[in-house]
């Protein structure tokens, strides 16, 4: 793998942002320093290339933007009921962003701050240090690391955190990804298998609140590679209330897993296989894109990319029997990703 640098811009206030492409064996990656985002993602197909990862030309895209676009996000990500959690017997109140939840992280999420970056022989590593009181209701001072790497096709994303005070974590990466191409429009000829059979179900917040719903005769039982597109047309009050598909998969009832496949996502003669160690997968179909004009002019509009993110299960702050994602002070964060791309 090699690492190419650049210059990409400047934030509103003033703070350079740089842009990294990681190149292996026909394939390539941009990742820009703002929310240690993913911008691009150049996959061989047949005698071209196709560019599966949506993203924006410049900062003003990245910073008006309210879909994530390929960023990390943290402390928490997914919604928080009521924008709230106790923790070692203590009310902690986090921004509202979302209705009544707090959403990504809250208002300055890991996705809005500039990350630091270090080059090594097969890895790009960025780097933040989000202090204490820089998102309201998270505390402590938490380091956080990405490690990107390519190889053989493969895009992985290895994350670790340190915190000086217990704090809830659960981060992830929002990449919508089009494997048609990132401006050829709807994803409703994807197909999709997630090796699962039960998911969290939502209320009316779209906010889980312990209650397992199987999949079995539903929409969501994707347990063998199938089309997305019906699901779409489902009068299941699941699909209703997420207009849509915007919910977590169960892959595992413990906090870590060994890495293993989560799910298949196919369409056009190109397949992503995603792995991860983490207990969930959202699967987020762009129900809420807005139409932002995107790179080399595309429009984004609703459903026009997929997101996959690997997690703890959503809301698990306020539901004792979900898989924990407290990090305690000393302890290490740890959770990695895997997307393989093939031709098929």
């Amino acid at each position: 793998m090699t690492i190419e640098k650049c210059t990409f811009g400047q934030t509103k206030d003033g703070k350079e942002v740089e842009l990294y492409t990681l190149r292996d064996n026909g394939h390539s990656v941009e990742i820009i320093t703002y929310g240690a985002s993913i911008r691009s993602i150049n996959v061989p197909v047949g005698e071209g290339k196709r560019d599966v990862a949506l993203g924006f030309d410049d900062m003003a895209g990245y910073e008006s933007n309210k879909g994530y676009h390929g960023a990390i996000i943290g402390r928490i990500g997914n919604r928080v009921a009521n924008a709230q959690y106790e923790m070692n017997g203590k009310t902690y109140h986090m921004d509202v962003n979302d209705g009544t939840n707090c959403l990504h992280g809250g208002f300055v999420g890991f996705d809005k701050q500039v990350w630091s970056a270090e080059e090594q022989s097969n890895a790009l590593v960025l780097t933040l240090n989000d202090k204490e009181g820089t998102a309201a209701g998270l505390p402590g001072n938490i380091e956080v690391k990405v490690k990107y790497t390519l190889a053989n096709g493969e895009l992985g994303i290895e994350y670790t955190a340190t915190c000086d005070e217990d704090t809830p974590i659960n981060l992830t990466n929002h990449c919508y990804f089009n494997l048609v191409g990132h401006d050829a429009g709807s994803i409703e000829n994807h197909k999709i298998q997630i090796f699962s059979h039960k998911i969290t179900e939502v209320n009316e917040n779209l906010v889980p609140e312990g209650k397992l719903m199987d999949v079995t005769d539903t929409p969501f039982d994707f347990r063998e590679l199938a089309c997305i597109a019906p699901g779409f047309e489902s009068t299941n009050e699941q699909i209703e209330l997420g207009g849509g598909y915007d919910h977590n998969w169960v892959l595992s009832n413990e906090p870590h897993r060994p890495l293993a496949m989560a799910a298949v996502l196919e369409c056009d003669g190109l397949s992503m296989t995603c792995f991860t160690t983490k207990p969930g997968i959202q699967f987020y179909s762009g129900n809420m894109m807005a139409g932002e004009t995107g790179k080399d002019g595309a429009v984004y509009s609703k459903r026009t990319g997929i997101c996959l993110e690997t997690q703890y299960w959503p809301n698990s702050v306020n539901v004792p029997e979900f898989p924990s994602k407290l990090l305690r002070k000393g302890e290490v964060y740890n959770h990695k990703t895997v997307y393989r791309f093939r031709e098929v």
